[in-house]
């Protein structure tokens, strides 16, 4: 329990007065109707667990069992003695003057209720505890808050721990161990008078624990929750609302909470109520109930162990420790959530996650919550057995406020590809912000200053799917560099991602180009050289996460020169980032390779991520002899299968499809097998490659992880036709554009003010006109691959990391004519120039960045097959600072990227 009836009222009054009735700023970037940041506050902490909290004009007090508290991390201050309960500045997070010491002569004792009175003069006290300040009392205690001592006139006597309080004008409700008040028979609930402690009639007797206890808006009802499985003699486990004068029955709930379940908490606003609930092995999650009729609104079935709820603005913020959303089709089982957000209307969730570790005691996290509001400003805190929160160390109390989000969004992870002419396919896995789900992405290309595209989409954390541009009219055999940002509703803005370039097709890929055009909805190239991130170059944006570290840039099937990755068939797989449903036809394909006796799962559909699926099918699978398995489950095993077996080290294209016509299996493009079942399991899940549970299934091969190459892996949302299918096999053979990069075999600049000094072994290049810096480059060419013909060439170059490298001035690519070497030439000895341009650079502008610029093709053609020398010249004053060959491997050195296509 943490607030008491008329808090709402309160809390207004108290934004209303705090800066001459202006209302409290919302930070803009919040996801509405979110009220809070995710930016944690420096707050005083516990070296012990807080189990309850009560707030009044803009004080906190917070109470558990716990004997000291001490200054934030990094704070001021010094350690103090605190004996179970602490009082705090909202605004501040530091202790207030008033200290009460809540202690026992045996045992250990602890404090595990406050309420406040509607007036705000009065803090209630529950726990198990003998004295306050040493006033003798009995695990009950009223606090005159003004004064900050116990009242002489409360007497209210609790044998044993009192964990919930509600609190009216006149009445003070409890909830607990108990068994008796004041010497007389109460089962685990009472009410007692709020000035002398005197017993009411009110009568609830359960039989076991009441943990907790509200009063509805319009103090009619008292709504209790619990162990307890009757409520005056009625079945009702762990809720009951009962009446609030007498305590009879107005409503009980058999059966409604499973048994192994508990509630932990209640909460109530102007239409409802909403309980926390856990169990073991049982129901963990939110009911949202009306008020009016006392039925369900929702039920939220997330596994975790749900502490506190509490109602504000139309939002449930909750504390628990949430593992599993798959049943109301959010996260699978897996990391855990200590704080969420969601309508009080409905089941899903809002984009606010700050989070806490699972912390002391039990491990279970955050346990109680409660807002205040001081100077026009709202602060939820919460109280527990935490130890960090945002991932840095914070124990028992945390707080956040409903201004100044500073939070910037993660750092947007990129990629870039040509599949048709003139066209680059720009893609990011969406960042992270943790209160705003929605986010702009501003795309940049080539180091220029302003964005090419702008493009909003959502995020939640197991929610990152791919957002993509595709740069069009661009000129075929062109290479351009991308990088990305991400800025919330507040405008902070994420880092730039690091920079990806592609070059531009000259002709259209023969094996992607077709893939894309038959209309896939995944399709994972797997070039890839970061993590965990694994691009789509379909239009389906179903981008996949690596686990297991797959083995990136192995050889690739198909004859474009694209790579794949490598599977250790222990625990190495491909999982897409979105959870999706299968419609009535689908078809799955992929190319793979290997000599692996022990079988696994090629592709396949399940309803989890890193950990093996309970629910499975839609699947590719190898055998230990090499044989191929597809599979679909409509209530039985519903399988085809190879004869031959496929474990010959060679690549090989399997395709499985599904319709109303049945199951096909094709194996390179040809037709092996087909039947007439057109039925699949009927579940949200998530693509699988590489590695999933196979369970039972026929044939079951000793591992369920892959051991060999996979490559081009497509999903469709039909079922590809036989003509398509021997297309897609036929296609890979044939070769498209061959883009080959060259570094330089030599590289150096001179500078005019230094006449006599060689830079050779500098890791830096520089160029400016004015005292004169410039760079020189060489590159030994291949010649033209057999049957065809050089179709682009681009110099990329990057900036180094120094904070003067980027420029303003455009930088002249001329053909060296001249001898030079490396380690020879000098600004001195400098080699003669060609009096041509073959290419004119626009350079970063800042350090860290790169660039690129065409070159012009027949010049560069007529130096195939030899070496190419090229200057870097300027003609103004800002000096441009590149890395050389000689730099570190990160940092960027000079390439050439020549683009052949075929004649």
């Amino acid at each position: 329990m943490k607030r008491s009836r008329g808090l709402s009222a309160a809390l207004a009054l108290t934004l209303a007065a705090g800066l001459g009735a202006v209302a409290a700023p919302q930070a803009a970037a919040l996801t509405p109707p979110v009220a809070f940041t995710a930016d944690d506050l420096p707050t005083w902490q516990t070296n012990g667990i807080v189990w309850a909290m009560a707030q009044a004009d803009g004080v906190v007090f917070a109470g558990g069992t716990f004997s000291a508290v001490r200054p934030p991390e990094g704070g001021s201050g010094t350690e103090q003695q605190a004996l179970n309960f602490v009082a705090l500045d909202a605004a501040t997070g530091a202790p207030t003057d008033c200290r009460l010491s809540f202690t026992v002569s045996s045992g250990t004792a602890t404090v595990r209720a406050l309420a406040v009175s509607p007036d705000r003069r009065t803090l209630y006290a529950g726990g198990y505890f003998g004295a306050v300040n040493g006033k003798p009392v009995s695990s009950a205690a009223a606090i005159d808050i003004a004064t900050c001592t116990p009242k002489d006139g409360f007497h209210a006597a609790f044998p044993a721990t009192v964990r919930a309080l509600a609190v009216t004008d006149d009445t003070v409700y409890a909830g607990g161990d108990f068994g008796t008040v004041n010497g007389q028979t109460r089962q685990r609930y009472a009410a007692v008078d709020a000035t002398t402690g005197a017993l009411r009639p009110f009568r609830t007797d359960v039989d076991e624990p009441g943990r907790a206890i509200e009063i509805s808006p319009d103090g009619r009802h008292a709504l209790i929750g619990g162990d307890f499985f009757t409520v005056n003699g009625a079945s009702s486990h762990a809720l009951a609302v009962v009446d609030a004068t007498t305590g009879a029955n107005v409503r009980t709930y058999p059966n409604f909470i499973m048994n192994s379940s508990v509630v932990k908490d209640i909460d109530t606003d102007a239409t409802g109520f909403y309980t926390a609930n856990e169990g073991t092995g049982g129901f963990d999650g939110r009911i949202a109930l009306e008020l009016s009729t006392l039925d369900e609104r929702w039920r939220d079935t997330c596994l975790g162990a749900t502490q506190a709820v509490e109602s504000h603005k139309g939002v449930l913020y909750s504390a628990s420790h949430a593992h599993d959303c798959g049943l109301v089709g959010e996260f699978p089982d897996g990391r855990r959530y200590h704080f969420l957000a969601q309508p009080t209307t409905s089941v899903g969730k809002l984009g606010w996650f700050p989070d806490t570790n699972d912390g002391i005691g039990e491990g279970i996290g955050p346990r109680v919550m409660t807002i205040a509001a001081k100077d026009g400003v709202e602060y939820l805190w919460s109280g527990g057995e935490f130890t960090t929160v945002n991932g840095a160390p914070a124990q028992g109390l945390t707080r956040f406020a409903s201004t100044g989000d500073t939070g910037r969004p993660t750092v947007p992870v990129a990629s870039a590809a040509s599949v048709k002419p003139g066209e680059i396919h720009v893609r990011w896995r969406t960042s992270l912000d943790l209160d705003d789900s929605r986010l702009t992405y501003r795309v940049y290309r080539d180091g220029a200053a302003a964005p090419i595209a702008t493009v909003t989409a959502d995020s939640l954390p197991w929610h990152r799917p791919q957002a993509s541009f595709t740069d069009k009219g661009l000129s075929p055999g062109s290479t351009h560099t991308y990088r990305i940002t991400a800025t919330d509703g507040a405008g902070n803005v994420s880092g730039l991602s690091a920079t990806v370039s592609a070059t531009a097709a000259v002709s259209a890929q023969p094996y992607a180009s077709q893939v894309v055009a038959d209309g896939a909805t995944l399709y994972w190239r797997y070039d890839d050289t970061v993590t965990p991130y694994t691009a789509d170059t379909s239009n389906g944006d179903t981008s996949g996460l690596q686990s297991g570290a797959p083995a990136q840039g192995q050889p690739g099937a198909v004859a474009d020169g694209s790579s794949s990755f490598g599977f250790d068939g222990t625990d190495a797989k491909v999982y897409s980032d979105r959870r999706v449903t299968v419609g009535d036809a689908y078809t799955i394909e992929t190319w793979f390779k290997t000599t692996t006796s022990r079988g696994g799962k090629l592709i396949g559909f399940g309803n989890n991520t890193t950990r093996n699926s309970g629910r499975y099918d839609k699947h590719i699978y190898m055998n230990n002899w090499g044989q191929l398995y597809f599979g679909a489950y409509d209530g039985g095993t519903r399988y085809l299968n190879t004869l031959t077996r496929y474990n010959d080290g060679k690549w090989h294209h399997v395709v499985g499809t599904q319709g109303p016509s049945g199951m096909t299996l094709y194996v390179d493009g040809k037709r092996v097998g087909g039947n007439s079942y057109s039925g699949h399991e009927r579940y949200a899940g998530y693509w699988h490659i590489g590695g999933d549970a196979v369970g039972n299934w026929p044939s079951r091969p000793s591992s369920n992880y892959f051991a060999g190459q996979l490559d081009e892996t497509a999903v469709y949302p039909t079922a590809l036709t036989a003509t398509q299918v021997a297309n897609h096999y036929a296609r890979a053979s044939q070769q498209g554009d061959t883009v080959t990069t060259v570094t330089p075999a030599a590289d150096t600049y001179v500078n005019g003010a230094s006449t006599g000094t060689n830079y050779g072994t500098g890791t830096s290049l520089a160029v400016r006109g004015s005292a004169a810096y410039e760079t020189y480059l060489r590159f030994t060419l291949p010649a033209a691959p057999a049957g065809t013909r050089l179709s682009g060439a681009a110099l990329e170059v990057r900036t180094d990391s120094s904070s003067t490298a980027g420029s303003t001035d455009p930088v002249l690519v001329r053909p060296i004519t001249g001898a030079w070497t490396e380690t020879g030439v000098t600004y001195a000895t400098k080699p003669a120039l060609g009096s041509g341009v073959v290419g004119t650079l626009t350079p970063p502008a800042g350090p860290s960045s790169g660039a690129s610029v065409q070159l012009d093709r027949t010049a560069v053609a007529a130096a195939l097959g030899g070496d190419y020398d090229l200057a870097l010249t300027g003609e103004g004053t800002d000096a441009l600072w590149l890395w050389s060959r000689e730099a570190p491997a990160s940092g960027g050195t000079p390439k050439l990227v020549l683009t052949f296509s075929p004649l």
